[in-house]
């Protein structure tokens, strides 16, 4: 397998609520339309911004096949499905295969705090459980624990079908120590919408953004301007949505982009307890943003 055909702009889609709580599925489908609509070339579904912590099985997958219905094959689908009990996640994986997704992104396990021997076998074991192709998933900040490079290699090396790591530790050393010996069959793709653009210039091969759900015609732009090597747009669209990336995760995600996709009348801003929509203050100041950007 090859982790390439994750090149390009990836959505960490969010799931639109209603006021009751309920899913939002016709603002489901206003964002996945959104999406398709400027070429996302892939939308992952059940991440960590679609706040998968709090649906049901059932609900997931109604969400997925909502997804499914409206891109028809426009864009792929990566479905989200990791946790902290790997016997339960392999479970789930073996499974995923018949939802006819085209990967499976798996984050690492949070709370347990595992060695680096742990977090290896607990991939290790997700690898064999399906033939899909995985990205890993290494986001110290929600995880508590860092998944060194040479962890990621080793799994990389060992495993044809992980293909790609969505990177979010904020450490381009260790990124770069990735690219640098990663096998031909394995990618890095950023997972931090403001470290993108020098992540692609090290070498990466694109972005799992939050911040594409609102604005995917200018990241997706970024992206593919740094792919071919013209910097000068890939820094003007950089910084066209530099204040907007920090203003989206002031006070937590998803509530800064579900905020942003109100304003852009594409879903509303409802959240699930513990999560807590953004204050009215943070609101202006993304409102002031979209207008003074021309976003």
């Amino acid at each position: 397998m090859d982790g390439s055909i994750f090149k390009g702009l990836g959505v960490a889609m969010v799931t639109p609520f209603k006021a009751d709580g309920s899913v939002d599925f016709e603002g489901l489908k206003n964002l996945t339309s959104h999406l398709v609509d400027a070429h996302t070339e892939y939308l992952v579904v059940m991440g960590t911004t679609g706040e998968s912590a709090t649906l049901t099985k059932e609900e997931k997958l109604e969400v997925l096949e909502t997804v499914k219905s409206v891109a028809k094959g426009k864009s792929k689908i990566v479905w989200g499905c990791g946790g902290n009990n790997t016997a339960v996640v392999a479970k789930e994986i073996a499974g995923v295969e018949k939802l006819g997704v085209d990967g499976i992104l798996s984050v690492s396990p949070a709370y347990n705090k595992p060695t680096q021997e742990g977090i290896y076998m607990h991939y290790a074991t997700l690898a064999k459980a399906t033939s899909l192709p995985i990205i890993l998933y290494n986001v110290p900040g929600r995880t508590a624990s860092n998944m060194l490079a040479e962890t990621t290699l080793k799994l990389a090396i060992d495993f044809s079908n992980i293909v790609a790591i969505k990177e979010a530790s904020g450490n381009l050393e260790q990124i770069g120590d990735i690219i640098k010996a990663k096998p031909d069959h394995f990618e890095v793709i950023s997972g931090d919408d403001g470290l993108s653009l020098p992540i692609l210039a090290m070498g990466g091969i694109g972005v799992i953004s939050v911040v594409g759900n609102a604005f995917p015609t200018e990241f997706r732009e970024m992206i593919h301007a740094t792919i071919n090597s013209d910097l000068e747009l890939a820094r003007e669209r950089h910084y066209q949505l530099h204040n907007m990336m920090q203003l989206l995760f002031k006070e937590g995600n998803p509530g800064g982009i579900k905020e942003a996709l109100r304003l852009k009348g594409i879903c509303e801003n409802y959240v699930r307890l513990p999560l807590v929509p953004v204050s009215k203050s943070l609101s202006d100041k993304i409102r002031e943003n979209i207008l003074s950007e021309a976003l």
